[in-house]
């Protein structure tokens, strides 16, 4: 998946295809010729419903819900790690690329992102408000659910799942940088591999995450259409199986040695108990084995419109609210009966997570929750304007820019 822009090596640039000019004569030839429709006027119907809304890409939709389930599913199986090295193995293997197939379609759909009004507002309402909400929200809800009443509210160490839109706010303000400097991915490689040898960093906004998971987004940012075009081929599909299969065995004998906290990304090599020497070494192991893994993933998503494709347009509903699920897990008992913890629990923890989740992306849950998720806080901002040249005396006018309003459960969120 990495691309020549993401290493360096060139730099060749998207143009826009231009439409070539009649031949000689064509006028004179084509006098019967049907004229082509009058532009709509400035003030008409299609002037003030502006331009019709760009068509959702099925098959981004589809790897959004896919891998949101995923997330689910993964968050079910942590309470029966200790009871069986198979759900383990498969555990570690999801978690290897989830999470990196997840952030590298955000910044696929961050390119765009120019640090404009109109981009910096969408961050504020789709990424800085949810995530001030459901800070708040998880804390208050996990003083009961983990007997936590003194846990007090902190915007900056975010809680739970609340780290990635904290991770998201902070890639999307720089990717104007990355979009300037030469070699992007290997300088985002090289600042991972920095913070997993720097204890130090601390938790405030859970910088150690979003460093060590920064290489992901920038290479996002580096992909193009070509690059999932070519995943897509039936050779890479069929490529993916055994690959996928060689890495489920090797999670399966890494088990024991607990070889998944490397793709939390949370922790230094010296919190790991290990020399710091590893944390650079195993910065790139990992991030070439997720992309390996991840480009399997992708390989597989499905490219047509599917019963799930609508879904993965609520997606951030579904990542935010199937958390509170999950926790309540703890005090509800659901795992304290002695069958949950043998092959049958991990078949239905599997099952009840993929459906929490996927109901929890629904239109009905996203019209109650769209307030939080999607607050659309005219009251908040002021009144963009643009610059237009007058076209009779040549001074300058200002006129208002309608802001269209935008999915931010795209892939949390999208831009386009």
């Amino acid at each position: 998946m990495m691309c020549e822009r993401c290493s360096g090596l060139s730099g060749s640039r998207e143009t826009a295809a231009t439409v070539d000019a009649p031949p000689a004569g064509a006028a004179d030839a084509d006098r019967t010729r049907v004229p082509p429709p009058r532009p709509a006027p400035r003030n008409g119907p299609a002037a003030r419903n502006g331009p019709p809304p760009a068509r959702r890409d099925a098959y981004f939709d589809n790897a959004k819900y896919l891998a949101i389930v995923l997330v689910a599913v993964g968050h079910a199986w942590e309470p029966l790690r200790s009871d069986s090295r198979t759900v383990t193995a498969f555990y570690t293997f999801v978690y290897a690329f989830h999470m990196p197939a997840f952030i590298i379609i955000s910044g696929y759909f961050s390119r765009r992102f120019d640090a404009g009004p109109a981009r910096i507002k969408r961050l504020v309402t789709g990424v800085a408000v949810p995530y001030v909400v459901f800070e708040v929200a998880y804390t208050l809800f996990t003083r009961w659910s983990d007997h936590a009443p003194d846990r007090e509210i902190s915007l900056l160490d975010p809680l739970y799942l609340t780290w990635f839109l904290a991770a998201l706010f902070i890639w999307r303000l720089t990717t104007p940088i990355w979009r300037l400097v030469r070699w992007p991915l290997p300088l985002a490689l090289a600042v991972a591999a920095l913070a997993s040898l720097t204890p130090s960093i601390g938790s405030d906004f859970d910088l150690q995450r979003v460093l060590q998971f920064l290489p992901y987004f920038v290479l996002g940012l580096c992909l193009r259409p070509e690059h999932f075009r070519l995943l897509r081929r039936w050779s890479v599909r069929l490529w993916a199986v055994p690959v996928a299969l060689c890495a489920l065995a090797v999670a399966y004998w890494s088990a024991p040695h607990l070889g998944y906290r490397w793709f939390f990304h949370r922790d230094s090599a010296q919190q790991l108990g290990l020399p710091a020497w590893y944390g650079p070494v195993m910065t790139l192991a990992v991030f070439g084995c997720s992309l390996v893994l991840a480009a399997c993933f992708l390989a597989w998503v499905p490219g047509r419109r599917t019963w799930f494709t609508a879904l993965g347009a609520g997606t951030l509903y579904g990542y935010l609210l199937h958390g509170f699920v999950a926790q309540s897990a703890k005090p509800a008992h659901w795992y304290g009966p002695s069958w949950t913890h043998g092959p049958l629990g991990a078949v239905t923890a599997t099952l009840v997570a993929a459906a929490v989740v996927t109901l929890l992306c629904t239109p009905p849950v996203r019209r109650v929750f769209r307030f939080v998720l999607e607050p659309r806080m005219e009251w908040a901002f002021r009144a963009q304007t643009e610059h237009r040249e007058g076209r009779q005396e040549g001074r300058g006018e200002e006129r208002p820019v309608q802001d269209g309003r935008r999915n931010a459960a795209g892939v949390l969120p999208a831009e386009r």
